[in-house]
């Protein structure tokens, strides 16, 4: 039996976790994707980067997006979808749902198939579930970092962030502890 915390990340022989808690409406979000994608052209497959949903109350079109981006993974183009989405933030804010479905038209994805899933709440118990652990090991805004049993706040600042969890990740990759 596997008895590892909720902060805890990979074993050491697959690749290193980053746990990213994100809501689709956030700025502070936006602002962080280019730490995100940095991330992903150094690391590629040594780094398996998760969007967790932690969609905040201020923002009323943030759950729906939480749902949309499950159901664009779902269609096989949820980092796209993402990336697309937290650049638009404000078209989003302004929108709300229509938008949403209009993205995923853009993209190719199944439109229709989009739009009954975020009326028939298909994936409404993982948003549910990825903010309820969140809360669980104090995650409070967005973005938020888990990475080696370590959480780092990006809500306040993306400030040295990147180079953070660079560091983290490379003593991680090397074997040794975060």
């Amino acid at each position: 039996m596997n008895e590892s915390s909720p902060l805890s990340s990979a074993a050491p022989s697959g690749p290193v976790v980053l746990d990213v808690w994100c809501e689709l409406q956030c700025p502070d979000c936006r602002a962080a994707l280019d730490d995100l994608r940095a991330l992903r052209a150094r690391y590629g497959d040594r780094m398996e980067l998760r969007l967790r949903h932690f969609p905040l109350e201020k923002h009323k079109h943030s759950f729906a997006a939480a749902q949309a981006v499950e159901e664009a993974a779902e269609q096989g183009r949820g980092w796209a979808y993402t990336e697309a989405v937290l650049g638009r933030v404000e078209e989003l804010d302004r929108r709300g749902e229509p938008f949403l479905v209009e993205v995923a038209r853009e993209l190719g994805m199944d439109a229709e198939e989009f739009d009954t899933a975020l009326i028939d709440g298909r994936h409404i118990l993982i948003v549910d579930a990825d903010q309820a652990e969140g809360k669980a090991i104090g995650v409070t805004g967005t973005p938020t970092y888990v990475i080696g049993g370590q959480r780092l706040d990006g809500g306040t600042s993306q400030e040295g962030l990147l180079e953070r969890i660079t560091e983290i990740t490379d003593r991680l990759l090397a074997g040794q502890p975060a």
